[in-house]
């Protein structure tokens, strides 16, 4: 005998397919939100480190280095297996400012 598509959501105490495919799609909808929210943070702060390491005539290169070590930290913490990303976008960056402003090898 083959049940009624509401009689089998109660009867299993799932929720039908159609149900289950619009929650999963809110929480994708959510979680994309959410990475993108996260993305752009990581943006702003990358953004604002190099800002200040380039325009701060008074930042030694030991505190420019804890900057960077700080953004680096924070950046992992967001998007922890990210590493490889991390090391490929804003690593060169960072280096090249870093030789630039403080004339280093």
């Amino acid at each position: 005998m083959v049940l009624p598509e509401n009689s089998r959501e109660s009867d299993s105490g799932s929720p039908s397919p159609s149900t289950d495919a619009s929650t999963q799609a809110a929480q994708s909808r959510e979680e994309l939100q959410e990475e993108s929210r996260k993305i752009r943070r990581l943006q702003i702060m990358m953004s604002m480190v190099m800002q200040v390491i380039a325009q701060d005539l008074t930042l030694t290169v030991e505190e420019a280095s804890e900057m960077v070590a700080d953004a680096r930290k924070a950046a992992l913490t967001m998007f922890p297996d990210k590493e490889l990303a991390f090391n490929l976008i804003y690593w060169p960056r960072l280096q090249r400012l870093m030789r630039e402003r403080f004339r280093m090898q």
